[in-house]
């Protein structure tokens, strides 16, 4: 898959394509679904098939400090779309001049003049231009005048089920918003189920008080990404991925997130303690798969109770990951 930044440098001799756009955070269910018919209808025309994304997320841009929790990197989202059978990941700076940019002018600039689109598929909600004023509608017109064809993809699936919202008829929503709220929540299984993958937190193993280790229990602490979708104060059972040799290693890992009230903590901090593991971890690059919520945080009376909680976490996370 190649990865563009911008499309100031676009192949020689590009030629038509097939284009969805959409800021795909999460890569859920819904998004699979709408990428899944992008790829088919490239795949069905022979032609490319191109993702577009946008970076930064432009909610910051257009209301700065409203940018929502990210429930993945535009690396990880790049891996999954590969994954989908996406040809081009396409990543387009958000600017100012971006979000002041007419409907018909971003169409016209970027879906013909530079990507040529034979096609552009869009979710149901699909808005784009300045103010959003462009809709699924108004990208069909613009379609019929400019020479491509818009279909438009569902995000709904096909029944009720656990770990999604409802649309009030029985069917499945799917969407980044509900998924965010599950996670904040805590409710990482919730969250797996819209996803169709645990909740993966990435970032830096850095240094902290060394408590853990005087506890019995190195912990390895995660310096999140900026924006990162941290799960709501807790104990969980995680898988730890590293990438070794270009291979990603899984090993089990209770997690710990919040501020450790025992020791009147205030600093908010993602603590995971490795199964069978006792090596210095410090500066690699690390992730973290949210599978299941093992309790809320707690203040023990003494650091003796909370070592016997911590090897009933241990013990629980060996049972949920064997």
């Amino acid at each position: 898959m190649q990865r563009w930044r911008g499309l100031e440098h676009l192949p020689s001799g590009w030629g038509r394509c097939v284009v969805t756009i959409g800021v795909f955070d999460g890569v859920h269910r819904g998004h699979q679904q709408l990428i899944g018919h992008a790829v088919r209808l490239a795949s069905h025309h022979r032609l490319p098939c191109v993702l577009m994304t946008f970076d930064p997320h432009p909610a910051e841009v257009v209301r700065p400090g409203s940018h929502p929790a990210q429930l993945t990197t535009l690396r990880r989202r790049a891996e999954l779309v590969e994954e989908l059978g996406v040809d081009v990941f396409c990543v387009l700076p958000f600017t100012l001049e971006t979000s002041r940019l007419p409907a018909d002018e971003f169409v016209h600039e970027i879906l013909v003049d530079k990507l040529h689109a034979s096609a552009v598929v869009v979710g149901e909600n699909f808005t784009f231009g300045h103010r959003a004023a462009g809709t699924v509608e108004l990208l069909r017109t613009l379609g019929d005048r400019f020479g491509f064809v818009t279909q438009r993809a569902s995000l709904l699936g096909d029944g009720a089920g656990g770990g999604s919202a409802t649309d009030g008829f029985g069917k499945v929503v799917y969407s980044s918003t509900y998924i965010r709220a599950c996670i904040d929540a805590g409710d990482v299984a919730a969250a797996a189920e819209a996803l169709a993958r645990p909740h993966r937190l990435e970032g830096i193993v850095v240094r902290g008080d060394g408590r853990g280790r005087d506890l019995g229990f190195p912990t390895a602490n995660l310096a999140t990404t900026k924006f990162a979708a941290v799960p709501a104060d807790g104990v969980y059972a995680c898988r730890f991925i590293r990438r070794i040799d270009g291979v990603d290693r899984s090993l089990p890992a209770a997690v710990s997130v919040g501020t450790n009230p025992t020791f009147s903590g205030r600093e908010r901090r993602v603590e995971a303690f490795v199964l069978d593991v006792d090596e210095d971890l410090y500066g690699q690059r690390v992730a973290l798969d949210f599978v299941a919520r093992l309790r809320g945080m707690e203040k023990f009376d003494s650091s003796e109770a909370l070592v016997e909680r911590m090897r009933l976490d241990v013990e629980q996370t060996r049972a949920l990951l064997a």
